[in-house]
């Protein structure tokens, strides 16, 4: 049986053979000692995106340490609410550290933390944004009738747990639900470039980057 480890744009936790592009972790461990999900879904403000492999570090997946989970892109775990982990990718992490700040001087990991977990939740809940369709960056997630939606130019790609399956034309004006926190919002317009499920290739030329870890600020 696959673990509940896999990571939606609505922040949700399920259950998915393939695990994705991507792995990470909301700060320490969310399961139990039958390796089953518990009522929590996150242990701190530290909510990370990683490589699948860095150092040949091998891991006993939700074993004794942190609950890895899964994100099928970084699409997908920009509109959870995660950011790059400055340990495993700390070129990306500082880079969008920096566009995050928007200032000479780069903004920490704790100061990055603080902001968006007030951003992505609602309480417990995933906390949706309303904003102009027409002012979203490449890379943000919306929410259309119940389905995440990924904005890829002038087209909307849906998502599924292994890929994005058919698009829609991008509407040229009016208020959406936006899954994507807005400082990631901001990220993403100052010129960061998440990497994309090849699923999404149909919709650029965009040549794509493959991306367990600890983190540090």
């Amino acid at each position: 049986m696959p673990l509940q480890s896999r990571v939606s744009p609505f922040g949700e936790l399920f259950a998915r053979p393939a695990r994705g592009l991507l792995m990470g972790n909301r700060g320490g461990r969310l399961h139990d000692d039958e390796r089953q999900l518990g009522a929590r879904r996150w242990t701190s403000k530290q909510w990370i995106c990683c490589k699948l492999e860095f150092n040949d570090r091998h891991r006993d997946v939700w074993g004794e340490g942190y609950s890895e989970l899964f994100f099928l892109d970084e699409v997908t775990a920009l509109a959870a609410g995660h950011r790059p982990c400055f340990e495993c990718r700390r070129k990306d992490a500082e880079h969008f550290a920096a566009l995050f700040s928007n200032k000479q001087r780069r903004a920490s990991a704790a100061a990055m933390d603080d902001v968006l977990h007030a951003e992505r939740l609602a309480g417990k809940d995933k906390r949706m944004h309303r904003r102009g369709i027409d002012d979203l960056p490449d890379g943000a997630m919306i929410a259309i009738d119940g389905n995440a939606y990924a904005v890829r130019g002038q087209r909307l790609l849906r998502w599924t747990p292994s890929g994005y399956a058919g698009t829609k034309p991008r509407p040229r004006s009016g208020q959406v639900d936006v899954l994507t926190p807005p400082s990631i919002l901001a990220v993403l317009s100052r010129g960061y470039r998440p990497q994309w499920h090849p699923s999404s290739a149909g919709a650029s030329g965009e040549p794509l980057r493959l991306f367990q870890p600890r983190d540090q600020p």
